[in-house]
C-alpha cells in the first residue's frame, strides 16, 4: 500500500530553512536574501545540468522522470505478519482441499505477485521453476528501478561539477576586469553562488533522493522474496506451523517479540 512520505518535502524544507536562517543571523547582521540570489549561477548549473542529463539518457529514460521523482515523496507500507498469515491460511487451505480450491480464494489478494505465485502453484509447476519464474520478475524490478533511479544519481554527480564550471567562469571574468574594481563584487559572487547551488542541489535534493528510492527497492525485493518463500512453502505441502516458523525468520526482532507477547496473552485469555 502506498501512503504520501512527508519526510522528503519536510527534509528539504528543513534544509532551505537552515540556509535561510544561517543568512539572517549573521554575525554581522546585514545579510540579505537577495545577496544569494544570481541568476547567472542559476543559469549555468540548470543549464549545465538539464544538458548534461540530455546528452546522458535516451528520450525514453527521461519520461520516467517524472514517475520517479512522484515516489520519493510517496513509501510503501508492508505489514509482514499480516503476509505470513496469509500464507499459513493458504497452506492451511491446501492441506485440507488441495492446491485447486486456492483459486477460488484468489480474489481477496491484492498484491499480483501473490497470485501469481500461487496460480504457479496451481498449475502444479515444479518449486524451482516457480522460483526461478518469480525472481526472474524480481531481477526485472529491480532493473526498472535502477534505470530511473540512476537519473538522480547522475544528477547529484553532475551538479556539482557545473557548480566548479560556473565557479571558473566568475573567476575568469573577475580577472579580464581587474582594472574596474566594481565587477569584482559581482563576478566573485557567479563564483561563490555556482558552487553553492551545485552543491546544494547535490546534497539536499539528488542524492538523498536516489538513495531513499534504493533503499525503497530493497525493501520491496525482501517482501517478495517472503511471498517466493511462502509460495514454495505452500505448493510444497508443508505443514502451517512449520511455514509460519520459517517465514518468521524474516520478521525484525521487535515484531517477534510483539507477536510471542500477543500468542501468550490470547493463550492466558484461552485458560
Amino acid at each position: 500500500m502506498k501512503k504520501t512520505d512527508l519526510l522528503t518535502p519536510i527534509g528539504i524544507f528543513i534544509g532551505l530553512t537552515a540556509m535561510l536562517m544561517a543568512v539572517f543571523t549573521n554575525t554581522a547582521g546585514d545579510g540579505q536574501l537577495t545577496d544569494f540570489i544570481q541568476i547567472t549561477s542559476i543559469l549555468i548549473v540548470l543549464g549545465g545540468l538539464s544538458a548534461a542529463i540530455m546528452i546522458n539518457f535516451s528520450l525514453t529514460d527521461l519520461k520516467l522522470l517524472p514517475k520517479v521523482i512522484k515516489e520519493t515523496f510517496q513509501t510503501r507500507t508492508h505489514n509482514l505478519q499480516d503476509l505470513i498469515d496469509t500464507f499459513v491460511d493458504l497452506s492451511t487451505k491446501a492441506r485440507r482441499e488441495g492446491l485447486l480450491a486456492l483459486e477460488a480464494g484468489l480474489e481477496d489478494v491484492e498484491d499480483p505477485f501473490i497470485e501469481k505465485g500461487v496460480l504457479l502453484a496451481v498449475d502444479g509447476i515444479e518449486p524451482d521453476v516457480i522460483k526461478d519464474i518469480m525472481m526472474a520478475e524480481v531481477v526485472a524490478m529491480e532493473e526498472r528501478h535502477r534505470k530511473g533511479r540512476v537519473i538522480l544519481e547522475k544528477a547529484a554527480e553532475y551538479a556539482p561539477a557545473w557548480g566548479m564550471i560556473g565557479t571558473l567562469v566568475g573567476l575568469v571574468l573577475m580577472l579580464q576586469n581587474l582594472n574596474d574594481p566594481s565587477t569584482l563584487g559581482p563576478n566573485m559572487a557567479v563564483a561563490l553562488l555556482t558552487t553553492l547551488y551545485g552543491s546544494l542541489l547535490a546534497n539536499l535534493v539528488f542524492s538523498p533522493m536516489s538513495h531513499k528510492l534504493m533503499l525503497s527497492t530493497e525493501d520491496e525485493v525482501f517482501v517478495k522474496q517472503i511471498i517466493i518463500e511462502g509460495v514454495i512453502g505452500v505448493q510444497s505441502g508443508q505443514n502451517p506451523k512449520v511455514l509460519q516458523e520459517k517465514l518468521s525468520a524474516f520478521l525484525p526482532n521487535h515484531t517477534k517479540q510483539d507477536e510471542e507477547a500477543k500468542q501468550s496473552e490470547e493463550e492466558v485469555v484461552n485458560e
